[in-house]
């Protein structure tokens, strides 16, 4: 790799640090406050935690790692299904339960950074190896399919039914939204594909702005809440005994936690290519233990004041390898930004505002992303189809968590869809004859 323009301790200029630091903060804001809208929750919260996890981040990693944690798109339909989805509103209707859920998630980071310590993380590698993680990654993108054209396509409307006289929220095909979203996946395509500065890295935060003015013309945003809002207003938070009751059961937890399976696999693919960007062994120094650690109490304080789980961005890895400047200072300028504009009432109302067809635009762009990078994680690890371990591996878990495979054991207590596809994808890994000469080559 080509030399840096700062290092990963060299400190920056005040006018840099201010720049550089706008950079990385625009870079994850478009993923970052999008997670929220989908799942209900409020971008303003998923903001500053956001800026605290990565500060978190920083210090258990000793200020080595220049890496920015941003809300996980993994975990958007675990968080409906614990939340019991969304109202008519588009609030989360039992928001409490996701972020019980949240915080066993950053436990389970924690207690699995102890056993890499202590233990080496080949174990970790035996146990989650492409032929899992890959389709599960699929699953989450296509699972979520249908959500995004839904959000696209249609907007809800009230109607009276005829049959009890009451008024009820339907879905009805809006050619006008549609263009919204069309618009919005034509940017952010463009930004994505034609540009090859920074701004290629941010297509989903310049998708959208593109999207909201295309919005914004055709006369379907509503700017009332921007003019009501004040100018400094304090994140929704949501406290564990103050917000709701901490209460948990093992339909949260297996609604949240095996999504595991595919975040750390992501977190340790993330730790391999920033390694390579800044030319560091990150498995080796600090350690993956602390990289991990660090990801899972960030998730863990951003549950407990009521943020998403947290994971490390690919977007601001992206702005490293471009800009070559890899300063911790810089990604900690960027998490403070971030917790002050999470605060900027108005800009906050402004993100409100943003209709959910432009959402559904960005989404099937990002969803599709998602679905993409599983395929190319089998491709990139020259997984044989023509081997019938693989295809039978594969096929299991694209089924069960495309098609919401549920296992009940009562009316209040079920595995299904892609948690459930993660633990038999696990199971089948274990179970199927072949995976003796696979820990072989992982060994050597």
């Amino acid at each position: 790799m080509a030399n840096a323009v700062l290092d990963i301790n060299e400190k920056p200029t005040t006018g840099q640090l201010i720049t550089l630091s706008f950079q990385h903060m625009f870079a994850m804001f478009g993923s970052t406050i999008l997670v929220p809208q989908l799942v209900g929750l409020s971008p303003a919260i998923a903001l500053l935690t956001s800026g605290i996890a990565t500060i978190i981040f920083l210090l258990i990693t000793q200020f080595k790692v220049p890496a920015y944690l941003g809300s996980s798109f993994a975990f958007i339909a675990p968080i409906l299904i614990a939340a019991g989805g969304l109202d008519d509103n588009g609030a989360s209707v039992n928001p409490g339960n996701a972020m019980i859920g949240a915080m066993a998630v950053g436990v389970v980071y924690g207690i699995v950074s102890l056993l890499i310590w202590k233990t080496g993380y080949k174990w970790l590698m035996r146990l989650l190896p492409p032929i899992v993680v890959a389709p599960v990654i699929m699953v989450i993108g296509l699972g979520l399919a249908g959500t995004a054209v839904d959000m696209a396509m249609n907007i809800n409307v009230e109607q009276v039914n005829p049959d009890t006289g009451v008024a009820e929220m339907v879905k009805q095909y809006s050619v006008l939204h549609f263009s919204a979203a069309l618009v919005t996946l034509l940017a952010a395509i463009i930004f994505n594909v034609y540009f090859k500065n920074v701004l290629s890295t941010m297509p989903i935060l310049l998708g959208i702005i593109v999207g909201y003015i295309y919005s914004a013309i055709v006369g379907i945003v509503d700017f009332t809440p921007v003019k009501e809002a004040s100018w400094f207003a304090l994140p929704d938070f949501l406290i564990p005994g103050v917000h709701y009751d901490f209460n948990v059961t093992l339909t949260i937890l297996l609604a949240m936690v095996p999504i595991v399976i595919v975040t750390i696999s992501e977190h340790i693919g993330h730790q391999l290519v920033l390694g390579k960007v800044v030319n560091r062994n990150y498995v080796k120094d600090p350690g993956l233990h602390r990289s991990l650690l660090g990801d899972g109490l960030g998730t863990f304080v951003s549950a407990l004041i009521g943020g998403p789980p947290k994971t490390t961005y690919g977007e601001n890895i992206g702005v490293l390898a471009i800009t070559r400047v890899f300063s911790v200072y810089v990604i900690l300028g960027a998490a403070v930004l971030a917790i002050l504009f999470s605060f900027f009432g108005k800009a906050m109302a402004l993100v409100q505002t943003i209709p959910t067809s432009v959402l559904g635009g960005i989404s099937i762009l990002l969803f599709g992303i998602i679905a993409s990078s599983g395929l190319r994680m089998l491709v990139e690890n020259n997984i044989d189809f023509g081997n019938s371990r693989n295809m039978v591996i594969a096929s299991v878990i694209l089924v069960m968590g495309i098609g919401g495979a549920a296992l009940r054991f009562t009316d209040t207590f079920a595995i299904e869809g892609m948690a459930l596809a993660a633990i038999v994808g696990v199971i089948l890994n274990f179970m199927l004859p072949g995976r003796d000469k696979e820990v072989k080559e992982l060994d050597e």
